[in-house]
């Protein structure tokens, strides 16, 4: 599983870098995004462009008021 924390990375660079870093990633493995807020927006943005995203599996948990865990599992094409 690769984690990302984005909280720190400026609102116009985190969806490139969370983007860049799913396509890393090998079938069957996970990306956990760190985030301030639940990210809803980027759950329905792989949902309509990354083939590879399995939306069934996506999870995502409050953690903290301004900390959310997101789990972006990626699946065959």
């Amino acid at each position: 599983m690769t984690r990302l924390d984005v909280r720190e990375v400026p609102p116009p660079e985190r969806h490139p870098m969370i983007h860049e870093a799913f396509e890393d990633l090998e079938v069957g493995e996970s990306l956990t995004i760190v985030n301030d807020h639940e990210p809803k927006p980027l759950f329905y943005e792989f949902q309509a462009e990354v083939d590879s995203f399995d939306a069934d599996g996506y999870a995502v948990e409050r953690v903290a008021p301004n900390e959310f865990e997101a789990t972006f599992p990626k699946r065959s094409d």
